[in-house]
């Protein structure tokens, strides 16, 4: 077993995070939840504790470009005038140990003389990650894994971006009982309710881009804002994304107020990731129609789906997606229900392939 000091707390050395220490983790992931949903920057909280287990300061990313929380947890405790040498870091993720917009997180820790840190989740960047081997070789207990489920369901999104080097992608789709998107005269608003739509907006301010094809963009000239309760603009908008061939003409509403306005002229699903990636995006919403929906399912390039089910009955128009190639119900497109909720009248429906 390892030893313990008289309050319960872990003795330098110990290879499993203790009682307090854990405490901090639950704190760290609260803080890391604080920090901006969008952006190329995972989220992340830490730490800081003296010997004894007293907080000596806390802090979370608030973004790209500013402090990581590593940093930011060790200005909050200067401020407080506490003595940080010999603390303890606790993390959400693995610290840095590359220099980007702000200076590697190892080296600060190492400059302030931290001699532990328990981390959460190991970083899977080339780039970023082995940061707690550099620790280890400076001679600093680490401790891996503390919370690390719940750290990998807060940072799953950006986690699957990274690993797969392309932005993640959520699918939503609305659509009536029979998995239509429009009647059979064209018409299409609206389909779900106002509460569904609500749903929807914010998701919008919690993506970095949204794409539509051209033939959405031309037919129903949507905006593609993320809007408030009060039919305001949310303060992040994300990008507007509009994939296919055909121009957006100068009246369009998608040249008015909201997001910057992305035309990649490609039909290829992994094309359009690969230019989102270069510009950042970490987080893409394909919101259709069912051109573009059937693409980006055809590719496999969805990791979530977002469905929209209002209890409305066509009987004819058009289908929510085309032919997906499938020739047999064995080799259907099965995926995982995660999440249903009530959205009066509607009903929404999360669900993931099957080996995300």
């Amino acid at each position: 077993m390892a030893p313990r000091s008289v309050d319960g707390t872990r003795l330098p050395g110990a290879q499993h995070p203790s009682a307090v220490e854990i405490d901090a983790a639950r704190r760290a992931l609260d803080l890391a939840a604080r920090g901006p949903e969008t952006g190329p920057n995972p989220r992340v909280g830490a730490v800081l504790l003296s010997p004894d287990g007293t907080v000596l300061g806390e802090g979370f990313h608030r973004g790209a470009g500013t402090p990581h929380a590593e940093v930011a947890a060790l200005e909050d405790a200067r401020a407080r005038g506490a003595q940080v040498r010999g603390a303890t870091a606790v993390v959400t993720l693995e610290p840095c140990r590359h220099r980007g917009r702000t200076g590697p997180c190892t080296r600060a820790l190492l400059d302030a003389g931290v001699a532990r840190v328990v981390l959460g989740v190991p970083d899977p960047t080339a780039a970023a990650g082995g940061g707690a081997a550099e620790l280890r070789a400076a001679g600093v207990d680490v401790v891996e894994g503390a919370l690390r489920e719940e750290g990998e369901e807060l940072l799953r999104v950006w986690l699957r971006s990274m690993r797969r080097g392309r932005p993640f992608v959520t699918l939503k789709i609305a659509t009536t009982l029979d998995g239509r998107v429009s009647a059979a005269d064209g018409s299409s608003r609206w389909i779900t309710s106002a509460a569904a739509r609500a749903h929807a907006h914010s998701v919008r301010s919690r993506v970095d881009a949204i794409a539509v094809g051209t033939g959405t963009a031309l037919g129903d000239d949507p905006e593609l804002t993320a809007r408030t309760a009060d039919g305001g603009l949310a303060p992040h908008q994300p990008l507007r994304v509009v994939v296919g061939r055909r121009e957006v003409p100068e009246a369009a509403r998608l040249h008015g107020p909201g997001g910057e306005l992305v035309r990649l002229s490609s039909q290829d699903p992994a094309e359009v990731l690969a230019s989102l990636w270069e510009r950042e995006v970490r987080h893409l919403l394909v919101e259709g129609g069912p051109v573009l929906t059937t693409a980006f399912l055809r590719a496999g390039l969805v990791d979530e789906v977002h469905a929209y089910v209002a209890p409305v009955l066509l009987g004819a128009g058009r289908p929510v997606v085309g032919d997906l190639g499938i020739g047999t119900l064995a080799d259907a497109l099965r995926l995982r229900t995660v999440e249903v909720r009530h959205l009066d009248p509607d009903a929404l429906l999360v669900a993931r392939p099957q080996e995300v």
